[in-house]
């Protein structure tokens, strides 16, 4: 039976293994100009791929650990995650290239998908209605600070101690929470109701979620989204000292766009029922369109230097309609999965993380100082993701896709 109460101590718990994410991406990004100039960075490689292979690992990550939490427990799956987070943390922490920093990304990517998978699936164990609902608030209200605050913490560190103590502190965090699980979460998954790994099974109900032509295009199209943000975050430390100078104050900046996108969160909340989630898709997407347009327009009149207040302005509002994106794209992948909710929740994870790393590493290579190249991202991603969901709307009325079980 599902509980209705819950403390505050495993609210916080849960609330800080979700933020492990965000925390592992954004806090490193004041540092990767140091990181550039200490390890003496040569192509191929370059900083921006220690942001977006990280994302490479979580495809990985996210495509198995759900699975495995089904078949081993929520407890033990969070484990093994944090435990490839520590690895992948130290190999980073104790690089001397860029090359081995990359690695150590990868595998603090593939890990932290258990934080974030198993720990959605342990809610939905425990928990329903009114104490469901104050779980996510809380949480809510964690996606929007950590996006903000992550840089200005990574900076304060970088500034006292060096970038190596990043990771330090990556790696303090996941111990403590690793013991904090061990020590006070018991397990919401008995083993009468734990579903066996199976290999072929999972291939076969796989291939069912992507026969879907409708689950497809919007995994695709929640992948140019997240790869336009994810460009960003690879080149945001970039762009804003190449081309305006800002160092220390890059954290405040950078808290700006997050605002946007925790003001569009809430937003989405109090309208979508009254448009639906098709129109609002469409609405943020065409908007993505408009913007980037107008921002590389600018772009090329000011060539390359477009005024900081109409940076800051339109990026702002490219980053509500991005935060009306990410919630509902998801939801509309999900409407037809059925039985096949977990399943179909890890590969609309991976699939559009995979999409996203392709994305941002191809948009990404073309920096060239300026933020042309982002503008060129966030119009494609608003052409190309506007046609998806059109696409897509044409295949609304597909049955729940059936599920196949082992035998």
């Amino acid at each position: 039976m599902k509980t209705r109460s819950i403390s505050f101590e495993r609210i916080a718990l849960y609330a800080f293994l979700t933020s492990l994410t965000a925390l592992s991406i954004d806090a490193v990004l004041p540092a990767l100009r140091i990181i550039e100039t200490e390890l003496h960075v040569e192509p191929p490689l370059s900083t921006q791929h220690i942001v977006s292979l990280f994302i490479f690992g979580m495809v990985f990550g996210e495509l198995f650990l759900g699975p495995i939490s089904d078949a081993i427990g929520r407890k033990r799956a969070l484990v093994l995650g944090l435990g490839l987070y520590m690895v992948g943390t130290l190999v980073a922490m104790l690089s001397t290239s860029v090359g081995m920093i990359v690695v150590g990304r990868i595998l603090q990517g593939i890990g932290v998908a258990g934080p974030k998978i198993a720990t959605r699936a342990l809610i939905r164990d425990q928990f329903e209605g009114e104490a469901m609902a104050r779980i996510m608030s809380f949480m809510f209200v964690l996606f929007i600070l950590v996006p903000m605050l992550a840089p200005a913490m990574g900076q304060i560190v970088l500034a006292f101690a060096g970038w190596r103590a990043i990771f330090a502190v990556y790696l303090a965090l996941s111990v403590l929470l690793c013991i904090w699980l061990v020590a006070r979460q018991p397990e919401t998954l008995p083993p009468q109701s734990r579903i066996r790994f199976h290999p072929a099974t999972l291939v076969q109900n796989g291939a069912r979620i992507l026969r879907s032509r409708r689950v497809t295009l919007l995994i695709v199209a929640t992948g140019l989204v997240f790869g336009a943000h994810l460009q960003y975050l690879s080149t945001a430390a970039d762009i804003f000292f190449d081309v305006y100078g800002v160092s220390t104050m890059f954290p405040a900046y950078f808290a700006a766009f997050a605002a946007g996108i925790g003001l569009a969160s809430i937003v989405n909340a109090q309208v979508v029922r009254r448009f639906g989630m098709q129109a609002m898709c469409e609405g943020a997407l065409l908007g993505l369109v408009i913007l980037g347009l107008g921002l590389l327009s600018v772009s090329l009149v000011y060539e390359g230097r477009p005024p900081f207040v109409a940076f800051m302005a339109m990026g702002f509002v490219i980053f509500f309609c991005i935060g009306i994106l990410f919630g509902n794209l998801n939801a509309m992948a999900m409407q037809s999965l059925g039985q096949l909710a977990g399943l179909g929740a890890s590969l609309i994870a991976s699939g559009s993380s995979l999409v996203a790393v392709i994305f941002a590493v191809a948009f990404g290579a073309f920096y060239n100082q300026t933020p042309m190249p982002l503008a060129s991202g966030f119009l494609t991603t608003g052409v190309l993701g506007f046609v998806l969901v059109r696409l897509a709307s044409g295949a609304s009325q597909e049955p729940v896709i059936p599920v196949k079980r082992a035998a």
